[in-house]
């Protein structure tokens, strides 16, 4: 329909529901003939939009009143009235008072499991605000379920601000919308926590009169009534250690970690018996809406339908009450394992740990939980380091730069300290920022490493031109010492870090087709694990260089002869595994240009792409790196060049070559001592590929065309090679 500018009164008739004033200003005329006309003259496939409206706008826009667009159509769908909390109990469809325990065990546990279906990822009108008896706790009269009520909302309520607070959560993580319910407020933490404790010895003291005396005959019901009221018992009680710890949470000084771990550890000791007792909870019958909705009493899916935004329907499905007492085991796993952070007191250990912890892929309760541990609200570290002093002990422990050194001349030189103060102060922020990206989920971390390296190309040459001032006021007062490299070996340990993290989360996100494998290892082994060697082995001999000069210090200072220890030194460790990450990535990278050579890669037809640029595609963030310089597609194909060797190798002699890799690999590995699961993971890929390229350098099945199969289960970057 269009507007005429004119003024008639022929609109009279349209019964469009059109607001009167623009009835009154305007002459409707209808448009679908000429339309319909106008579209004839378009070809198949042609489309004519206004620039106002493009394609962005096309997909996004929802067609109302259609069932499959209109999230809001659902509540013309089912054939029961829809009731809120307040008709529901006008009209008796609700009991506020003498639930009988089956009902009170049934609401709790369903309540539940709404509660872990938001957490991971539902919005919470279509989950924990679909019981009605959260909406108003204060019409309740029987104290168990009021507590619960105002239980569940603070657990909620807290959950949502631990997770704003960290900010690692993404739209597909987490909704923290609250469409304008009350987290009960008006309410103190500390009141909730009273009236659960209440409830609970109200309960025990039931559990203890109902309990059978000995030699005493048991009647079956008597039986059944004592083991429901440990069932109420058991939850009411978890409700309450679950919230007290998340309120633990909340505290600024780090012993609060500990009480919050407690806490947990009592939470779980609960699960198996919350577990065996889920049929004593009345059962829901399932919604006949769509997304299995539980329908019982105190719950309606449907009450906040009109709450949702006009979007397309997105089904909760609602996790099952069997699922919840695992998820709640995992849960309190992890949160176990977030209160382990405050006991690693060095930044490369703090970024190991969060390494570790997110590849679990944990929920984004847990990561938040991390998060905020870790840098409290004054921005000190467990609310007790500064960042700054925690970068110069990892700096320290790396590289020993002189200038950190308190027996070196500039560890009180002004011009010296403000140097050195300047550039770690400027560090603080990109590790802060390092260390939040490792709460975000595994997919979006990914695209964050790619933005970050910008950030640390900055500090690489910051440290580069600080370590050069250093050096040249180190010449003038202490001659026989040096500081090269030192600051700017630390600043690129973490750029190569970042940068094989990037690498290698590809093959775990399985973003790279088969035939692109070759030049993500390629790179990895030729170029960036052969740069972090270098720069591990850099910083271990400025390390030893520094400890050299201090003993002698030491000497000269004392005629006493002392026993020379063997030291441990701190970088072998990972120097020994980047070398075992470099011979997987060899062995990898001629194995699949072997397979390719005898046919057994399947290439794509490049139409509107080629491998230049799917190659430029892959390694695009490393662009903004000055050091190491990123290595484009021309100097690749020209240092991967077979025809440089003389004879040039056939497939047999990169099989031959990879076996050699796997086989150092596995070498390396079995000498570590105390290995960790890391060390047998990759064993358990190094030694059957050890075997396959073996068998495939002797000729093995080199006439069929069947492609190989590659098998992550066994390790998340190198897969077992597989030949049917």
């Amino acid at each position: 329909m269009v507007m005429k500018s004119a003024v008639d009164d022929d609109d009279a008739g349209w019964g469009l529901g059109i607001p009167e004033k623009m009835r009154n200003n305007a002459n409707w005329v209808d448009i679908t003939h000429e339309f319909k006309g106008a579209c004839k003259e378009l070809n198949l496939g042609e489309l004519l939009h206004d620039k106002l409206f493009g394609l962005f706008e096309a997909m996004s826009a929802i067609e109302m009143m259609d069932p499959k667009m209109d999230a809001g159509m659902i509540g013309n769908q089912v054939n029961r009235k829809v009731l809120n909390f307040e008709q529901a109990i006008k009209e008796g469809a609700i009991k506020v008072k003498d639930l009988s325990l089956p009902e009170l065990i049934g609401i709790i546990d369903t309540s539940f499991c709404c509660l872990i279906t938001w957490l991971e990822g539902h919005s919470l009108a279509q989950t924990v605000f679909t019981c009605l008896y959260v909406h108003n706790p204060d019409l309740i009269e029987e104290p168990a379920l009021k507590a619960f009520a105002l239980g569940i909302l603070k657990v909620c309520d807290i959950a949502r601000e631990k997770v704003n607070k960290a900010a690692v959560f993404e739209e597909e993580d987490f909704q923290a919308m609250t469409y304008g319910f009350k987290m009960a407020n008006n309410v103190s933490d500390l009141r909730v926590t009273g009236m659960l404790k209440d409830v609970e010895d109200e309960l025990q003291r039931k559990v203890k009169s109902t309990r059978s005396r000995q030699g005493e005959q048991r009647d079956p019901e008597m039986e059944q009534e004592h083991q429901q009221y440990l069932a109420l018992f058991n939850r009411i009680k978890f409700t309450r250690l679950l919230l007290t710890a998340l309120i633990t949470f909340t505290k600024k000084e780090t012993s609060s970690v500990g009480e919050a771990q407690k806490l947990v550890v009592q939470a779980a000791d609960l699960l198996s018996a919350m577990h065996s007792s889920i049929q004593h909870g009345i059962q829901s019958q399932n919604d006949t809406t769509k997304g299995d909705h539980p329908i019982m009493m105190g719950f309606e899916p449907l009450v906040n339908q009109r709450l949702l935004p006009p979007t397309f329907p997105r089904y909760a499905k609602i996790i099952k009450r069997e699922d919840m007492v695992a998820y709640f085991s995992k849960l309190i796993e992890r949160i176990k394992t977030v209160c382990d952070v405050i006991n690693t007191t060095n930044l490369h250990g703090i970024l190991d740990f969060f390494c570790e912890f997110s590849e679990q892929s944990p929920c984004v309760l847990s990561r938040s939980l991390l998060q905020t541990t870790f840098l409290i609200d004054n921005k000190k570290v467990f609310g007790t380091h500064l960042m700054q002093d925690m970068i110069k002990d990892a700096l320290r422990y790396f590289v020993s730069p002189p200038v950190l050194s308190y027996k070196c001349c500039l560890f009180n030189n002004h011009q010296a300290k403000d140097y050195s103060d300047s550039f770690v102060t400027h560090c603080s922020r990109p590790f802060c920022s390092l260390i939040q990206i490792h709460g975000h989920n595994r997919a979006r971390q990914r695209d964050k490493l790619g933005h970050i390296l910008e950030e640390f190309a900055t500090l690489q040459d910051e440290a580069e031109k600080v370590d050069a001032a250093l050096h040249s006021l180190l010449m003038k007062l202490e001659p026989q010492r040096q500081h090269l490299a030192c600051l700017g070996t630390w600043i690129l340990y973490h750029n190569l870090r970042i940068m094989i993290q990037y690498l290698l989360s590809g093959f775990e996100l399985e973003l790279y087709s088969m035939h692109e494998y070759y030049y993500i290892y390629w790179y990895l082994s030729e170029f960036l694990y052969a740069w972090l060697m270098s720069t591990l082995s850099r910083a271990d001999s400025s390390q030893m260089a520094e400890e050299r000069i201090t003993e002698e210090q030491v000497k000269g200072r004392s005629s006493k002869k002392t026993k020379k220890k063997k030291k441990v030194r701190p970088l072998s460790k990972e120097i020994t595994m980047s070398q075992a990450y470099q011979n997987m990535c060899a062995g990898m990278y001629k194995t699949m240009v072997a397979l390719d050579m005898d046919g057994k890669v399947r290439k794509p037809q490049f139409e509107l792409d080629s491998e230049q640029v799917r190659y430029e595609h892959r390694f695009a963030p490393f662009n903004s790196v000055v050091t190491p310089p990123p290595v484009h597609y021309i100097q690749f194909k020209e240092m991967s060049d077979l025809r440089k060797y003389n004879p040039p190798p056939g497939s047999a002699d990169l099989y031959m070559a990879a076996s050699k890799h796997f086989q150092q690999a596995k070498l390396i590995l079995e000498n570590v001592p105390c290995p960790d699961p890391e060390v047998n993971r990759i064993l358990k890929v190094a030694k059957p590929n050890i075997v396959v390229t073996k068998l495939l350098a002797g000729g093995h099945k080199k006439e069929t065309k069947v492609l190989p199969e590659f098998d992550f289960s066994a390790h998340k970057y190198f897969p077992v090679v597989k030949i049917i």
